[in-house]
């Protein structure tokens, strides 16, 4: 055979195997490509950034092209050109929706780095809205089983928002309550129900059910509802806007401001089309349309506005609690939550790696223990927009103690850092000790003594304890009544959301044992422990910042003790039963007398006038007669609001 002919075969033998070893190359990228869900857009849009069209014309060369941007976006960043880092991120996201890092990298480059760079507030949370509605409404519709794009969602919701790093935090939740009443409406009202687990959970199943059932579409609605048409076709008239937000927004301010004291004044104010609005929702002959409309332009802003599902939202409510969706842990709950059950629909053995459910999970187990120290939400929608301080409080939410043992379990056998059955020591573990300390103390300020004694026990005996932990032998050698005096003298006392738990478990046990259940000296006690707590807490946990245009950062509870006490004094007599708010009311210090008047006037007195009508009872006016030096009374809170007002105005400019 001549030398050529030998050449020449080597060089196809060689030409075989290289196609051969391209082949599995290729089999491996396009696989990997599929796994991790990494395509190319082909066509730009007007207004995309040039850098996308560019990459587009570099056909084959596109994924080069991408690399020498993402290169390029982090050393912007580094150098602190957040502004110039976000445009070359936007063209990222453009050319390749299917890289989750990148939209991470950009929405945490808006939440974080170019919100603190603005100057106010207002500023701030737009920047940190505009990271959220990337993650929300873009990443996750583009990559809708991704964990790490829902994760970092739900840790900019616990984080940046929930959190108190930021100065202007207090800001973010007042908005985001103000954004959440719009799109729900308020929660249920307060009630005996709440006072247990299981019927505070049906309650909010019941609030949200309807927008479940709403029909998908206009076409659906009017069907259902032939009035619905007419209905709509008024609104546009009055308003000159399209239905869905801006209806929603216009129809909860109408109702929140007939809620108020200042009813009458904002009244005389109101434009003609607003009265004209106020008009149509008086209006008798659509009664039955409102409910069917709103729960309809609910369910579209929700699944339309926020890509999130009502069906869902009922689900985690039934699993984990009633979720307040005006604190912005539920909300890093329901994201964290729904990342690690879409990526489970990805997970096998052979990509496990690519999943960090650990530290998913974490965050679904920390936005939990967020809404048990702070979930029950005071907020006042109408005072909220007409500018007045004072709208924003949070408490402990009881119910959502049991949660975290129930979810505890179920997070631990996806962790392989946090099982105990190979680990001496883990910080699930670990968290969920702090947990039952913080839980026993609650309760037994509050005279649950039995819920006190239960997660007491609970502590040195729950399944996967660390095996360190101290509390297995005090369980059974303290008595309860020793344990908790050894809390209130630890380190432990100072946290912030501690005092506020013993503030809050204070009054409710002052209100609780000792006026419904006629203990002066109880009440006595509890009242004046929480009065001194509260003072420990502005001294130690509260600091006054310039971005929060006076509001400190950690300021959960109101600076005055008299408000404090006042709202909870308003919100605990709700939970009880006619007959039992009326004794607590008549036994009540004229001052908490005086905050619970107008609240329980507003919720309770028609209904309760309109039996008494037909002889099934008391007026409301026996039952709750006005307490002396009401005008007085309002007008102190108007003032401290006005006060308030003008030292934030001061503040900005400033």
């Amino acid at each position: 055979m001549k030398r050529d002919t030998i050449i020449q075969l080597g060089a196809v033998a060689l030409v075989a195997a290289s196609l051969v070893v391209s082949g599995g190359f290729a089999s491996a990228i396009a696989n990997s490509a599929g796994r991790n869900q990494l395509t190319y857009a082909d066509t730009a849009e007007e207004g995309d950034p040039p850098e996308v069209a560019l990459g587009i014309a570099m056909g084959a060369f596109r994924g080069v092209f991408v690399n020498f941007l993402w290169y390029r976006a982090n050393d912007l960043k580094e150098k602190g050109q957040y502004y110039e880092a976000m445009e070359l991120a936007r063209a990222i996201t453009k050319l390749q929706p299917r890289f989750p890092q990148v939209w991470v990298f950009h929405a945490w480059n808006m939440a974080y780095n170019i919100s603190v760079s603005t100057q106010t507030p207002s500023e701030r949370w737009q920047w940190v809205q505009a990271g959220i509605r990337l993650l929300r409404n873009e990443g996750i519709k583009a990559n809708p089983n991704d964990l790490l794009i829902h994760k970092e969602l739900a840790w900019i919701f616990l984080h940046k928002v929930a959190g108190i790093t930021d100065d202007a935090n207090q800001f973010y939740k007042r908005k985001l309550a103000e954004e959440w009443t719009i799109v729900l409406g308020d929660p249920p009202a307060r009630s005996p129900a709440d006072r247990d687990r299981q019927g505070a959970i049906d309650q909010y199943v019941a609030w949200l059910q309807p927008i479940v059932d709403a029909p998908e579409t206009l076409e659906g609605l009017t069907g259902a509802n032939p009035k619905a048409a007419e209905l709509l076709q008024k609104i546009r008239e009055i308003t000159g806007e399209e239905p869905y937000i801006d209806t929603l927004r216009r129809y909860v301010s109408h109702i929140a401001m007939r809620k108020s004291i200042y009813r009458a004044q904002a009244e005389k104010s109101m434009g003609e089309n607003n009265k004209a609005f106020a008009a149509l929702i008086d209006n008798p002959e659509y009664a039955q349309t409102w409910p069917a409309l709103l729960a309809h332009m609910r369910k579209r802003v929700l699944i339309d506005d926020y890509n999130m599902e009502p069906a869902r939202m009922v689900r985690y409510t039934k699993k984990y609690g009633p979720i307040d969706w005006r604190h912005p842990a539920a909300h890093a709950l329901y994201w964290s939550a729904r990342g690690v059950e879409e990526s489970l629909t990805r997970w096998t053995e052979a990509n496990k790696r690519d999943f960090d459910f650990i530290n998913a999970d974490r965050v679904t187990i920390q936005a939990l223990q967020e809404l048990y120290r702070s979930g029950d939400v005071y907020f006042n929608f109408f005072d909220s927009i007409a500018g007045a301080e004072r709208p924003y409080q949070l408490a402990p939410n009881a119910n959502f103690a049991e949660s975290y043992g129930n979810v505890l379990k179920e997070v631990t056998q996806r962790s392989w850092a946090d099982n105990t059955q190979k680990r001496a020591y883990t910080i699930y573990s670990a968290g969920y000790e702090n947990f039952l300390k913080d839980a026993v103390r609650f309760f037994y300020r509050r005279g649950q003594m039995d819920l006190a004694d239960k997660y007491y026990r609970e502590l040195g005996t729950f399944p996967g304890q660390n095996l360190n932990n101290p509390y297995q032998d005090m369980v059974n050698s303290v008595p309860l009544d020793e344990f908790v005096l050894q809390e209130l003298q630890d380190d432990r006392i100072r946290s912030s959301y501690v005092l506020v738990s013993e503030v809050v478990g204070a009054l409710q046990g002052a209100y609780i044992g000792g006026l419904l259940g006629g203990d002066d000296e109880l009440f006595r006690k509890n009242f004046e422990w929480a009065g001194q707590a509260h003072k420990y807490y502005l001294e130690t946990q509260v600091r006054e910042t310039v971005a929060a245009q006076g509001d400190p950062r950690v300021l959960v509870l109101d600076r005055d003790f008299r408000i404090v006490a006042g709202d909870m004094f308003a919100r605990t007599i709700q939970l009880l039963n006619i007959d039992d708010a009326a004794s607590m009311f008549g036994r009540a210090p004229l001052d908490l007398q005086q905050f619970a008047y107008d609240f329980l006037a507003a919720a309770w007195k028609p209904s309760i006038d309109e039996l008494a009508a037909k002889g099934q009872g008391k007026p409301f006016g026996v039952l709750f007669p006005e307490p002396a030096g009401m005008p007085e009374h309002r007008a102190w809170l108007a003032r401290v609001a006005e006060e308030r007002k003008a030292k934030q105005i001061d503040i900005e400019q400033k």
